[in-house]
């Protein structure tokens, strides 16, 4: 990496913080309750909600693992995606509604009405631990590891300090700001993977094709290894 690019990716991070703190910011001047901060007051419009699904679900994992099981199985770790996909139709189709007129916002509430506060607790402190311990920390590992490979490091001597940075990155905004303040960040980098996607593959393909094409791309990777397509 050049200086260029620390000063990029530097301006990139201090943009995210701000832009979450300010649009989590009191704008009323009465105060901000509970529901502010988890539900973002439901103020959220639509195509927010939508990207902020969207983003909330992509991250390392699909990036770096969800690539590395193509490469290693190929095209059918696809279906990973695509059968995401159509729980979220179905969710919010017929369930999504009664969750909204029960006033239910979380799985653990859902299990409380239907059984019991005990119950609720166990799978609240279940799902906690999950995370933290599994999805969380895989997560912070993959983008250490893809950082410390940008920065030309490669030897693993700064991934302590990337999983650490990248998890006061994301503490900076989200626990101050809340679901509002996740979201609308969620907008800008949604479109910042995207984008970098499509254009990472262009390239890719562009790379592999005999004669510059993204098609010619496609084509030979597909003579080259048929038995990852079927």
């Amino acid at each position: 990496m050049h200086s260029i690019d620390y000063v990029l990716f530097a301006l990139y991070c201090l943009g995210i913080v701000a832009l979450g703190l300010w649009v989590s910011r009191d704008k009323s001047g009465r105060g901000k309750d509970t529901k502010d901060y988890f539900l973002a007051g439901k103020a959220l419009p639509w195509w927010v909600i939508g990207a902020s699904l969207i983003a909330a679900n992509i991250s390392a994992e699909q990036f770096i693992g969800m690539s590395g099981s193509g490469f290693a199985i190929g095209l059918a770790i696809s279906s990973y995606e695509w059968m995401a996909a159509l729980t979220l139709l179905i969710v919010g189709k017929f369930f999504l509604p009664i969750f909204i007129e029960k006033e239910l916002y979380t799985i653990p509430e859902f299990v409380e009405k239907r059984f019991s506060t005990n119950l609720k607790t166990i799978l609240a402190v279940f799902w906690i631990g999950l995370y933290i311990f599994v999805n969380l920390t895989s997560v912070l590992y993959l983008g250490a590891t893809a950082l410390n490979t940008i920065m030309g490091v490669g030897d693993g001597s700064t991934l302590i300090y990337a999983v650490i940075g990248l998890a006061l990155f994301a503490a900076a905004y989200s626990l101050w700001g809340g679901l509002a303040a996740v979201a609308w960040t969620d907008v800008v980098q949604v479109a910042l993977l995207i984008i970098g996607g499509l254009i990472t593959t262009w390239f890719a393909l562009e790379h592999v094709s005999p004669d510059g094409s993204i098609f010619g791309g496609f084509k030979a990777i597909y003579d080259r290894v048929p038995e990852k397509f079927s």
